[in-house]
């Protein structure tokens, strides 16, 4: 969406072109009026691994015969997905559930596409505030009320070739290193190993990917940032310049790739030619297929305060024009059920919300993935700012500013100030209600 164009114009002009097709816009998509009670539409946007894994989940909940039936709609990742989703909560169509990242909560609940969750149901489904890591809830609810359940935390880890580590002799200092010197020497002595590079890692034309790397390290020297809407973005320049300067210089060509995108990176890793590789915890299928000797650890903590940048799916309740009491209570039914089933969605490398699961020694004895499990403690989600999550071009004017930092042609302190100007532009505009 273009900066001159706002959220509230977006829904305005789609429920007025729907409204001008007699809602032909909106219903091929939305669930239809005459739909029975024990009927529910489920949306999300999980393809691929995650796709057929939830695909299974969605299943079995149908099998257990709860008095309802679920039916799934999977729409295209991103923009598509988070455009149609608000076309039909502007409209009063929209399913009954649906998955939300929870970087997205802060754009979608004050306009009143999203209904906040009942606690009192919630508690008879079995789910309680105590049942969700604490920094996951928080980031779950919007002005006092709580908008989505999280279905997992996502983040961005560092996985590393268990062969080439011992050899290099770096296994321990992996999992305990503490500053910026100790990873560069630990990544020095694995170069020497592969012979090529000792650190994967793709960002070129990708601001997502740049974004989860540098606000990770910038949250690991205890800075904040904080967007609010008619304020100048409220930022740390000193923590940003250090921390851009230090990824700058792991792009060397030879501890890592100065270009490298996503692609190339990820085809590095699994041939060997390096020992680590920064990622997010949603490549492990990929890595494990490949039969490659890895593990994962959180990334180290190299600037004083354990932080990790991360993402999570949830579930959330779009707008309905008209709420079955019924169906919506079989949505509290359904939703608790996936999650109680949710050991399976961690295959794919994502941590469980739901804490009894992620304390179950099923879960325990995923490995790697138990190894990042303390990750919720200390999650770092985008800052909360209607133009900020998964999905939106708020990564992207990240990357606009700093991926000649990246590249080594661009000065830090010059693109974290462009990517500033950028945020307070759009600060000036008030947030859209």
């Amino acid at each position: 969406m273009s900066e001159d164009f706002s959220r509230r114009s977006l829904l305005k002009a789609m429920t007025s072109m729907a409204a001008l097709a007699g809602g032909g816009l909106l219903a091929g998509c939305a669930p239809g009026a005459s739909r029975s009670t024990s009927e529910l539409d489920y949306w999300h946007l999980l393809t691929g691994g995650d796709g057929t894994v939830m695909a299974n989940l969605v299943d079995a909940v149908n099998a257990a015969n709860l008095g309802f039936r679920t039916t799934q709609t999977v729409l295209a990742w991103g923009p598509p997905y988070y455009t149609k989703l608000a076309m039909a909560s502007a409209g009063g169509r929209a399913p009954d559930v649906a998955i939300m990242h929870a970087s997205r909560i802060a754009g979608y609940a004050p306009g009143g596409l999203l209904e906040p969750w009942d606690l009192d149901l919630l508690a008879e489904a079995g789910l309680h505030e105590k049942d969700f890591p604490a920094r996951v809830w928080e980031k779950c609810q919007y002005d006092g009320k709580l908008y989505a359940i999280a279905l997992d935390t996502h983040p961005f880890v560092l996985y590393y070739n268990t062969e080439h580590a011992e050899k290099a002799g770096v296994t321990e200092a992996l999992h305990t290193l503490k500053s910026p010197e100790e990873f560069t020497e630990v990544a020095t002595r694995l170069q020497k190993v592969t012979g090529k590079h000792g650190l994967s890692y793709g960002y070129l034309g990708d601001g997502a990917q740049m974004w989860r790397l540098w606000y990770t390290l910038y949250k690991q020297t205890g800075a904040e940032m904080t967007l609010e809407p008619g304020r100048p973005a409220q930022v740390d320049k000193d923590a940003a310049v250090k921390t851009l300067t230090f990824v700058q210089s792991l792009l060397n060509d030879t501890i890592a790739s100065r270009s490298g995108d996503g692609g190339t990176a990820t085809s590095e890793f699994l041939h060997g030619d390096s020992g680590m590789f920064l990622g997010g915890v949603w490549e492990l299928p990929v890595l494990k297929d490949a039969k490659l000797p890895v593990d994962a650890v959180p990334i180290p903590t190299m600037f004083g305060t354990p932080a990790a940048y991360a993402d999570s799916h949830t579930f959330v309740l779009p707008r309905q024009s008209k709420e079955s009491p019924e169906r919506r209570k079989h949505v509290y039914t359904m939703v608790a059920e996936l999650l109680k089933r949710s050991v399976k969605w961690a295959d794919g490398g994502h941590i469980p919300a739901y804490q009894p699961v992620a304390a179950s020694p099923e879960y325990q004895a995923l490995k790697p993935q138990s190894n990042y499990a303390g990750i919720p403690e200390y999650v770092n989600y985008d800052p909360d700012v209607w133009f900020s999550g998964a999905g939106s071009d708020f990564q992207n004017y990240f990357a606009e500013n700093v991926q000649n930092v990246y590249l080594g042609s661009g000065d830090p302190a010059a693109g974290f100030d462009g990517f500033v100007a950028r945020l307070n532009k759009l600060l000036d505009r008030p947030q859209p209600v």
